[in-house]
């Protein structure tokens, strides 16, 4: 009964460590995520960046996994080369041994400290980065608590004669040893937590060190496979990056196995306290791993794109294809989806006005069914990625996060504006014009073109000031909207004066032109209202004050 009653301590406590973990993951998430993912994003140019920032983004999260996500998604996107890529696993595997190398001195005083502060802010915090915050220190003083009553619980274990026996046998089957840890870390979905596990066993005594060190090499083996098997399998190529990560670690895993007694021998000379042997070993698991593979990446990268190639496009252009409903628990990868099928909808806008800029020049009859259907995709997309965030869940969100699941949507429906009107009004006009058999005048076509080149350059703009919040592209944008204005009130006035029949129709056809890209460009600088309004750049109305009762303007 006493040992039933043990094993429901040590399984409550490493209950308690997870938990621990996940709001640290969690309460980091909802501060930074969309920040991390960004920088992320930015880091990957080549392998050194790629390992630097693998590693910094870990260490913060304290969870390789969701690295893994996020690494996995740019490359997947070809946002970013699968080398650095690979690189900043290698770095995010290190920055989880640097974790391990954290918790394993005695720092289990300052959890009541750590605990407290955690409370007030959370409690106390009107702002949620500072709650979010505050939860996170709540959990990691709930990690070093779970980690010192696992070791007063253990402790007694050691003297135990039935475990003694079951010990002996499995002292003497290190690959039992890697394969229940393994499969321990796999359930944890954290190496973190796995080895943190793994050190209070023999740092109670219950596993020797040759066990130990089998088990690490186990845990890291096993929550390699977490994103690998939790990954959007339709396309294979989100799966180089995890499997490129497995791959290594096993490589890793028979190199020390083969050699389990020496490197035993080697860490205890080291260090022979259990706490940092253990602590040790997974940092230099990890770190010896990163200097081997870091000059094999290439080929290495090559091997996987061979292996798993792109998938073939589909036979639908409107289906979504980056909307992965494995990354929802993830909210930084999951608005990194969403971007990235938002910007499926600007190509596919940006086709229907090169499609309707020549319909003017040609006679294409079938102009008004291929813009329809280059429409509808954009439709489609649209309502995928408002379902695909509506799909996730705002207690998982930060306040960054929140806001820029508000900016998707509003630019997804703005771009859905923008090309119903290009399909109803726009490539109308053009079919109508291209049916009617009249050549248009070189002056009129050059004007034609001037002003479909200016749409284009504000798409451009939008989908700037939309991917890299950049706030003179969204400057530009407010203006040419404004310019637009100016120009079709000009075109108005030429038409108005326009006499000879002919003349009257060039002059009736530009205003349409600009009429209906001056619609465009107003939905397309929709998109810059909330980066401009955040940094207060943005008036609330172009009204003047009311005169006062009683006087009328003159």
């Amino acid at each position: 009964m006493a040992g039933i009653w043990t094993l429901i301590e040590v399984a409550g406590e490493a209950a308690l460590l997870l938990w621990g973990l996940h709001m640290v993951q969690s309460g980091i998430m909802r501060a930074y995520g969309t920040r991390l993912r960004q920088r992320l994003g930015t880091a990957l140019s080549n392998r050194r960046r790629g390992f630097a920032a693998g590693l910094l983004v870990t260490s913060l999260l304290q969870s390789s996994t969701a690295t893994a996500f996020m690494v996995a998604s740019f490359c997947a996107a070809g946002a970013v080369a699968l080398v650095p890529g690979l690189a900043a696993m290698l770095g995010a595997n290190v920055g989880t041994a640097l974790i391990v190398q954290l918790f394993s001195f005695d720092v289990s005083a300052v959890a009541p400290l750590l605990i407290l502060l955690g409370v007030v802010a959370f409690r106390g915090g009107e702002q949620s980065r500072r709650r979010d915050l505050g939860r996170a220190s709540i959990g990691l003083g709930l990690m070093l608590l779970a980690l010192e009553l696992m070791q007063t619980t253990v402790a007694p274990v050691e003297h135990s004669p039935a475990l003694r026996a079951v010990l002996a046998a499995l002292s003497e089957n290190p690959l039992a040893n890697l394969l229940i840890a393994a499969v321990l870390a796999w359930a944890m979905h954290a190496s973190v937590a796995a080895v943190l596990f793994v050190a209070s066993l023999h740092a109670g005594g219950v596993i020797g060190a040759d066990a130990a060190i089998a088990m690490v090499v186990g845990a890291n083996i096993g929550s390699a496979f977490n994103p690998l098997l939790g990954g959007d399998r339709s396309d294979p190529a989100r799966l180089r990056v995890p499997l490129g990560n497995v791959v290594n670690r096993l490589i890793g895993a028979v190199m020390v196995m083969a050699a389990l007694p020496w490197v035993a021998a080697a860490l205890a000379a080291v260090d022979p306290s259990p706490a940092r042997l253990v602590a040790n070993a997974h940092l230099a698991f990890n770190l010896v791993l990163a200097l081997a593979a870091m000059p094999l990446l290439p080929g290495f990268a090559r091997l996987l794109e061979r292996v798993l190639p792109d998938r073939a496009a589909g036979s639908d252009p409107a289906a979504p294809r980056y909307l992965d409903d494995a990354a929802l628990g993830t909210p930084p990868v999951a608005l990194a989806n969403a971007e990235r099928e938002a910007l499926r909808q600007a190509d596919a806008l940006e086709e229907m006005l090169r499609a309707i800029a020549a319909g003017f020049r040609s006679e294409d009859r079938d102009l008004g069914r291929r813009v329809a259907r280059l429409n509808e995709v954009v439709d489609r997309l649209n309502r995928g990625v408002q379902a695909y965030l509506a799909a996730l869940g705002p207690e998982t969100l930060g306040d960054e996060e929140r806001r820029r699941v508000a900016e998707i949507q509003t630019f997804a429906i703005n771009l859905e504006s923008a090309g119903d009107v290009l399909e109803r009004s726009l490539a109308r006009v053009a079919a109508k014009w291209a049916k009617a058999g009249v050549a248009l005048d070189p002056e009129m076509m050059a004007s034609i073109e001037a002003v479909h080149a200016r749409g284009l350059e504000q798409l451009q703009l939008a989908v700037a000031a939309f991917m890299r919040e950049d706030v003179a592209a969204a400057r530009r944008l407010i203006e040419e909207k404004e310019r637009m204005r100016v120009e079709e009130a000009e075109t108005a006035r030429r038409f108005a004066l326009a006499a000879e029949p002919a003349a009257v129709a060039s002059a009736g056809l530009l205003l349409e032109v600009v009429r209906d890209l001056k619609r465009v460009g107003g939905h397309l600088a929709a998109t810059a209202h909330p980066l401009l309004e955040r940094i207060g750049a943005l008036r609330p109305t172009r009204l003047t004050e009311p005169p006062e009762e009683g006087l009328h303007p003159a």
